[in-house]
């Protein structure tokens, strides 16, 4: 993978914050729960298409239904974020599940058990 310019970053960094702000405040899906996280954005070079990253904590369903939230609400996140960050070209959105978090939960758990 090619490394990020600075200014990809930032964009980067701005649309996380952004989406993680609309998702929190203004999103009224049922299925998408408080439990919803982003985790990073990743844009193309081009601004064409955006990869943001979610965890969401819960069981297989509840992941499944608020990644069906998130897809259905990708027209109105992008709407959104056009008003809030001044870009040429607001990218198409794409979900992506991160489970990151979740693992990491289970592994410093296991460390725990562990140790004790």
């Amino acid at each position: 993978m090619k490394p990020s310019s600075p200014r990809l970053q930032k964009i980067n960094d701005e649309i996380r914050k952004e989406a993680a702000e609309v998702i929190r405040s203004e999103l009224k899906d049922p299925r998408v729960s408080a439990m919803t996280t982003v985790t990073s954005a990743q844009a193309s070079s081009d601004l064409k298409h955006c990869k943001i990253f979610v965890s969401v904590l819960g069981d297989d369903a509840a992941k499944k239904e608020a990644m069906n939230g998130l897809k259905n609400a990708a027209p109105y996140l992008r709407k959104m974020l056009a008003m809030r960050i001044n870009l040429r070209n607001t990218p198409e959105i794409a979900f992506v599940l991160d489970e990151s978090l979740e693992y990491g939960m289970k592994m410093d758990k296991l460390f725990k058990e562990i140790n004790d």
